[in-house]
């Protein structure tokens, strides 16, 4: 068994290594996060504190000027950084919590279990995420929690979907046939025997949704629904520099932001790409 996934593992990282652009999309987010873990203790920097230089310059002291309070917009860009990762990551945690237990169930059980789960999805499709987002952080009041909860009770549709249509081809399998046959209870075979044959589509779904997280919180922040001032994320650094001079006059205040928030979802999009075809061995890279 040991030797069988070991095998399995060696073959899907040499499908995943010989995937040039999803390598590339791994070590620009590998780089990317070790920078923003590494950087403010290396460089001490202080996202909040305020000087007596407003809308100043880039210069050795500020490698991107200051913002219209004083702040270093460097630092503000790195912690921002970390932010908008960090809510990503958890708004996509809390969508894969809510949506694979609600797929295995649907596909499992059938029946109205899957009539009504299913339905739910429709149902949440249905509406305009973002619509809703804006709605939802209106009435809960904009914070970094609240983007994590709205973003991640909106999104839990594609798991779902996703493992309902992979339990639907599973649960016929004979392994699980023959654990059914024994008495082995319906929680134990779906932990056991269904999950971990299902997981591989949850984890591509993951690294997809990361980036989708990511630029609903950079929108919500955009339009002030978001991560509020003092705390700094890409968004609301895009927000603070939506004027027509600064974006004309100062493009070292809007460039930055804007291309990190660029340069990580393609990142992430190309690693979740060569994650998925490496995952299924059908595919030829």
């Amino acid at each position: 068994m040991k030797q069988i996934k070991s095998s399995y593992f060696r073959d899907t990282l040499g499908r995943f290594m010989r995937h040039k652009l999803a390598v590339v999309g791994l070590i620009v987010i590998l780089a990317e996060l070790l920078l923003l873990l590494l950087l403010p203790l290396v460089m001490d920097l202080q996202p909040t504190t305020i000087t007596d230089v407003f809308y100043g310059d880039p210069s050795s002291e500020h490698i991107l000027g200051t913002d219209r309070d004083g702040r270093d917009v460097f630092a503000r860009l790195i912690y921002g950084g970390r932010t908008s990762l960090k809510i990503g990551f958890l708004a996509v945690l809390v969508q894969a919590c809510i949506g694979v237990p609600l797929g295995i169930i649907a596909g499992y059980y059938r029946g109205p279990a899957e009539m009504i789960i299913m339905r739910l999805a429709d149902m949440f499709q249905s509406i305009p995420s973002m619509c809703l987002n804006i709605v939802l952080v209106s009435v809960l009041s904009p914070s970094a929690g609240t983007l994590v909860l709205v973003i991640g009770v909106m999104g839990w549709t594609s798991f779902a979907r996703l493992l309902y249509a992979k339990v639907i081809s599973i649960r016929e399998k004979e392994y699980v046939e023959s654990a059914r046959a024994i008495g082995t209870r319906n929680g134990v075979i779906m932990l056991r025997y269904i999950l971990p044959n299902a997981v591989s589509p949850a984890l591509v779904a993951f690294t997809f949704g990361i980036p989708s997280a990511i630029l609903s919180e950079s929108a919500l922040s955009f339009l002030g629904l978001g991560i509020q001032i003092p705390e700094a994320s890409w968004g609301n650094l895009l927000n603070a520099a939506q004027s027509i001079a600064i974006v004309s006059m100062k493009p070292w205040l809007w460039i930055p932001p804007g291309l990190c928030i660029f340069i990580t979802l393609i990142s992430v999009n190309l690693f979740g790409d060569g994650l998925r075809d490496a995952l299924d061995p059908k595919t030829k890279v």
